[in-house]
């Protein structure tokens, strides 16, 4: 069935925040399909629009939908901002920690990467002389037992040395 333009963004905003109705609810009040109402809303979340999935307060979005509000809310002014938060049914306070989440995160990382990366190479440094030590003991243990080997051959063949 074919649903106009109109209707299907009267029913994603039903969904959305600042209303949070539930599919199931707008799916028996309408006559439309829940299935066909979380294709709109998967199929708007796609397209940028922060569209939570279920009926969660916003901590518990996901953190594709949080930076999705972070992108909308970027160019805005504190009064458009504001504006945005109060039809989202946010908080001016929680898209500002979530902003600096997202500023943060990469700087994070680069620092975290860079610390693992120092400590995997000392580890590797510490492995390749592990790895001499233990080719060197190898050769002496091996040299040992060549020489008692040796020995043994020649007290075959000469006997046993006197002890005096």
């Amino acid at each position: 069935m074919n649903y106009s333009p109109e209707l299907k963004e009267a029913m994603l905003r039903r969904t959305l925040p600042p209303n949070n109705e539930s599919i199931t609810k707008i799916s028996k009040e309408e006559g439309i399909s829940e299935q066909t109402l979380r294709n709109w809303r998967d199929s708007a979340r796609a397209n940028g629009t922060p569209a939570p999935g279920t009926d969660a307060v916003p901590e518990d979005w996901s953190t594709q939908d949080k930076f999705l509000v972070v992108v909308e809310t970027a160019k805005l002014n504190e009064t458009e901002l504001a504006d945005y938060a109060r039809k989202k049914g946010l908080y001016v306070e929680q898209i500002k920690a979530w902003r600096d989440a997202c500023m943060n995160a990469n700087g994070g990382i680069a620092k975290e990467a860079a610390r693992l990366n120092r400590e995997l190479k000392e580890a590797e440094k510490k492995n390749k002389q592990l790895a001499r030590e233990l080719d060197r003991k190898e050769k002496v243990l091996a040299e040992a037992a060549a020489l008692l080997v040796l020995r043994k051959k020649a007290d075959a063949i000469w006997g046993e040395p006197e002890e005096e």
